[in-house]
């Protein structure tokens, strides 16, 4: 039996993984965070259906924790890729996690006791997490991870751990995998908001960005699902999504649409619009892209709901005393239109995931000028690269919904499996 290294453990990655396991493929599934599932694990609902986004995931990630063809490797990155199809050396370096992950059962005794709070990433800030946490509940593999830069070593952890599984000392450790094919699904980043300055992101406290919405709207979020204003925990009474902050912007070096915003900006005005029917919602946009399978008939319903949509963008966020001020031309009626909500939402778009450059390096493979990983043919071979037996799918190689991204994580298990079949 020949392996297969799947980079990157978000949706596409999982499916790539689960594809190449259910065809008796050993998979290691390389994954930099403490837990796979990336991003699709933070959003509440998923666009055009409203489904619970962890219920269709989390299934996903039992499945790959629970298979017998599938090893995960999470706190991994990849270090060094060496030789060719059929017989890659991967090199890669798993960073300290403080637990024996043998004895961990995840049972949260130690969080418990643990009196450091810090930001916690994966409610992209509006939430606190403890020294020592599980990234969210339903987090794979269900142990913890000790944050040894925040912690104070008051030693509470290590006295309420019956199984001693908190480590007081833990060290990098390398490990060199030998496979067939290399999948790249390392996904991508949220555009930083701060660089639009007029948007006012962080300097106004009730200005958010699109993800940090989704963590407050979920319901296992860190505000229950109860929508407040940052500024003083009230609830808001209307509600701006800007659409294009970080995308089709040439001054910011981001000339490409993002594929995703203006669904998601719909998906949760529809979900304010179901909670709370009488919040005035406004979307600010430059161009509706509804392409998608039932996209436009989605986009039908936000407007029955009572969202409304202004075509125009906003020059800034004026924000003083009490409510802030937006202020853009509808560019369909010619008229200047002024606007005071009490949350702005910016729909950020995506760009390249951290270390892109240096993943695209260590692999062999070529980027597009937007910084996203390059298909040796984006028309006939979207999942090839340049270097035969490396293969790319998902936000990897651009920005790409869900439906899309689990597509193409399946193309490029197909294609690794074929590599296995050579060899083998």
């Amino acid at each position: 039996m020949t392996d297969v290294a799947v980079i990157g453990a978000g949706v596409a990655g999982i499916q790539a993984a689960l594809d190449l396991a259910d065809h008796a493929v050993h998979v290691h599934l390389i994954e930099r965070e403490p837990t796979i599932g990336g991003h699709m694990a933070q959003l509440d609902k998923t666009f055009p259906t409203n489904d619970c986004s962890m219920c269709i995931l989390s299934p996903k990630m039992v499945e790959v924790a629970r298979h017998p063809n599938i090893t995960i490797h999470t706190c991994t990155e990849v270090a060094s890729v060496a030789g060719e199809v059929g017989n890659f050396s991967v090199t890669i370096r798993k960073k300290p996690r403080y637990i024996n992950e043998a004895e961990c059962n995840g049972c949260g005794d130690c969080i418990g006791v643990c009196p450091v709070e810090v930001y916690n990433e994966f409610d992209a800030g509006i939430g606190v997490r403890k020294a020592i946490y599980k990234p969210h509940p339903q987090a794979v593999p269900d142990i913890v991870v000790k944050d040894n830069e925040h912690c104070i070593e008051c030693g509470l952890c290590y006295d309420i751990c019956g199984r001693d599984a908190v480590l007081r000392e833990d060290a990098e450790k390398e490990e060199t995998l030998t496979v067939a094919a290399v999948v790249v699904a390392t996904g991508y980043a949220t555009f930083d908001a701060r660089r639009k300055d007029q948007m006012r992101y962080l300097a106004a406290p009730d200005v958010i960005t699109s993800l940090e919405f989704e963590r407050m709207i979920c319901a296992s979020g860190p505000t229950g699902g109860k929508l407040r204003r940052l500024s003083d925990g009230t609830t808001p009474g209307s509600i701006a999504f800007v659409q294009c902050v970080g995308s089709r912007d040439v001054s910011i070096d981001r000339p490409y649409c993002s594929g995703v915003c203006c669904m998601y900006a719909m998906k949760n005005a529809m979900l304010i619009k179901e909670k709370s029917p009488d919040t005035e919602v406004v979307i600010f946009y430059n161009d509706i892209r509804a392409y998608g399978k039932g996209y436009e008939e989605y986009y039908e319903r936000a407007q029955k709901m009572g969202v409304r949509f202004l075509r125009g963008f906003p020059g800034e966020v004026v924000a003083g005393s009490g409510r802030m001020t937006l202020q853009a031309e509808d560019t369909e009626t010619g008229e200047v239109k002024t606007y005071h909500p009490d949350l702005v939402v910016l729909s950020v778009g995506l760009e390249p995931a951290p270390g892109a450059a240096a993943i695209a390096e260590r692999l062999g493979i070529e980027q597009v000028e937007t910084g996203f990983l390059a298909a040796r043919d984006e028309k006939i071979a979207p999942v090839r690269t340049i270097r035969p037996g490396i293969y790319i799918a998902g936000a990897a190689a651009g920005p790409r919904d869900i439906p899309d991204s689990v597509a193409m994580g399946g193309a490029a298990a197909m294609r690794a499996f074929l590599d296995t079949q050579r060899v083998a």
